[in-house]
């Protein structure tokens, strides 16, 4: 498949700013926020966009030493096949890296929806002692999204698009009518002949076209300021069923009060997709190829569709066409922050979030291609709220300063699930939009489902740095969660860091060659859940037959697997060691990393002996597993030869 495509870029600045050198500012902004101490990285979509990106998540790919994007495709709504940060940390889940976009718990999923437009950076947080804050949530990693806001230099708006085209660039070279039948002839084998000549190719596929939208407007004053922004996209593939459809809405506002004392941030987001798609695509192409290129497009004079008779279970493309395999997403969530300046140097805040999504799935198969039709439905929403309350100190005198975060948080999400599956179907016209119609619903084909799991922290650090040179760091963070057993509840989860600015030492810090030059340590250790549900530590049983009692049939319950009421918490220890280092004015920044990571009390379905357990596979907290990196390397390359022309001169 190949594309073409057609970009359109239009921005209006009502009131501009000053333009200054944007390569060689967003550099040494790279440099001023790499901590001492932290081995994070900012990465900003303009220093590397190089034309239109698809999807947010282009920005992350290879620009991260250590994190690894795989897609299978470009598109916004291409599945994300994974993501990781330092590799895979656990056997049985909890691999993802926590997504936090403005403060609001999300995910990858999420994260792709984001137009790139909307970005404002990325952070990305990899060791222990930097994801130390969010606890078992950044276990894997943690990703921090800061979207664009209200500059408060007036009104701008500012709109792009872009349009592409879809095109076939191969596909298998088949016999056409005379050809099959010349060749059959010659071989001396029984033939079909339907009498036409079709390339079924041409009849499952088309020019495929995809646009997309955005338009964004911000406006206000230093002390009230807003940003809205819009984004649809359409994507009809190559084909001829399939189309894509999402439409995205944002909306973030900030206020300032009591003279700058108390800060308000305020946001909501929304998503809806819309995904028309077919059951098997590789079926499709398969039959494809296998029809009988002699046969009809659609269907005979009867309204029957012609099947290759010589092809063994292999059904008419056009018929496969009419499968539906349909799903629409919706996403929302809103969020409130608070700042308030208690002293200069003590500042209490207070963040809320709400989100809520809907995930709906509906397939077809008609009669032609399944031999009693089946249809099938489902719902999976989602709830999540989140508060969180800190205290933050600093303070600065001589050569010191220090500063001291406590804070707590809890988190309560809500799972529910519905889904419905059904056969027998009179006729192909209901699609699945009339499941009464059918006759027939198969025992464990209609269920539902529940859980609403929730975690409680407490949290503290502290950071202290001598002369803007030597700097120590240290964390504990105290998670609580539901899905543990009750006598484990709770895990603890300690990180300590050194850093070591040397250019700001006597030796270094006249050379003009080395403009940066940070050491860096730390170690830690995190929690991960990934691998259990709400229900995992409890005894829980399932319905597993239909027996008749007193002539009524009545749905038997029994257990479902192994109980292991002494679950904990999975554990994960991290050694760091790098450094960054920045010559020719940052114009060349190199950032390695050595690190060493074990996780202990594995979580793992193990080998039982049936009996003494009842099933052959248990959960326990049992292995560990050690992962290695060295010589990891991230080279970051930026170079303005007018300014470093004008620098040498």
């Amino acid at each position: 498949m190949g594309r073409v495509s057609l970009c359109l870029v239009i921005m209006f600045f009502i009131c501009s700013a000053q333009k200054i050198d944007a390569q060689v500012q967003n550099i040494r902004e790279k440099q001023d926020t790499i901590s001492a101490t932290k081995s994070l990285e900012h990465i900003r979509p303009e220093n590397i966009k190089k034309g239109p990106l698809n999807n947010a998540l282009d920005v992350l790919s290879g620009q991260s030493a250590g994190v690894n994007v795989t897609t299978n495709g470009t598109d916004r709504l291409a599945m994300l096949n994974s993501i990781r940060v330092r590799g895979t940390t656990s056997i049985m889940g909890g691999n993802d890296p926590l997504v936090i976009i403005d403060g609001v718990t999300s995910d990858i999923a999420t994260l792709s929806t984001i137009y790139p437009a909307d970005i404002e950076s990325f952070t990305i947080l990899k060791n222990a002692t930097e994801t130390a804050m969010y606890g078992s949530r950044g276990a894997s990693g943690v990703i921090e999204i800061k979207t664009k806001k209200g500059t408060g230099r007036g009104f701008e708006i500012s709109y792009d698009g872009n349009y592409g085209f879809e095109s076939m660039y191969k596909h298998l070279q088949m016999l056409n009518g005379p050809e099959y039948i010349a060749t059959a002839e010659a071989l001396g084998l029984d033939y079909n002949n339907g009498g036409y000549n079709t390339n079924f190719h041409d009849v499952i596929t088309r020019t495929g076209l995809i646009h997309q939208h955005h338009l964004a407007f911000s406006g206000g004053s230093e002390n009230s300021n807003y940003r809205a922004s819009f984004g649809f996209m359409d994507h009809n593939t190559i084909v001829k069923v399939n189309d894509y459809r999402n439409l995205v809405v944002k909306l973030d506002a900030t206020q300032k009060a009591f003279d700058g004392r108390l800060v308000g941030d305020f946001g909501v987001y929304g998503y809806s997709s819309k995904i028309h798609d077919i059951f098997d695509t590789r079926m499709l192409f398969y039959s494809a190829a296998a029809q009988n290129p002699t046969y009809p497009a659609g269907t005979d004079v009867n309204g029957n569709w012609v099947k290759n008779s010589a092809a063994s279970h292999i059904n008419h493309p056009g018929a496969l066409l009419y499968e539906k395999n349909d799903s629409e997403e919706r996403n929302f969530n809103t969020h409130l922050g608070l700042k308030f300046n208690i002293l200069d140097n003590l500042i209490l805040s207070a963040f809320g979030s709400y989100s809520y999504s809907s995930t709906g799935n509906a397939q077809f198969c008609p009669t032609w291609v399944w031999a009693q039709g089946n249809v099938y439905r489902g719902e999976f929403k989602g709830e999540d709220y989140f508060t969180n309350v800190s205290l933050s100190y600093n303070n600065a005198w001589g050569d010191s300063h220090l500063d001291a975060v406590v804070g707590a948080e809890y988190l309560k999400q809500v799972r529910t699930g519905l889904w419905v599956q059904a056969k027998g179907i009179t006729t192909n016209d209901f699609s699945y939009n009339n499941i009464g119609a059918t006759s027939s619903r198969p025992f464990g084909g209609t269920s539902s489902s529940y859980e609403d799991p929730s975690l409680a922290s407490i949290m503290g650090s502290v950071t202290y740095s001598y002369k803007d040179r030597y700097s120590i760091a240290a964390a504990l963070r105290g998670d609580g969660s539901s899905m543990v057993s009750d006598n484990n509840t709770f895990g603890f989860f300690p990180s300590v860091s050194l850093g070591w600015d040397v250019k700001k030492e006597g030796f270094l810090s006249d050379t003009d060659f080395i403009t940066m030059l940070k050491l860096r340590t730390g170690y830690g250790r995190s929690g991960n859940l990934g691998g259990i549900t709400s229900y995992t530590t409890l005894n829980t049983v399932k319905e597993n037959g239909i027996v008749s009692i007193n002539g009524a049939p009545t749905v038997t319950m029994g257990s479902i697997r192994n109980t292991n009421p002494d679950l904990k918490w999975e554990t994960r220890s991290t050694f760091n060691i790098g450094f960054d280092l920045g010559i020719w004015d940052n114009r060349l920044m190199l950032t390695s990393e050595l690190y060493y990571s074990k996780t202990t009390d594995m979580l793992y379905e193990y080998d039982v002996p049936v009996p003494t357990f009842a099933f052959d596979k248990l959960m326990a907290n049992i292995g560990s597993n050690t992962t290695y990196l060295s010589n990891v390397v991230n080279h970051y390359f930026k170079c303005n030869f007018k300014h470093l022309l004008n620098k040498y001169r």
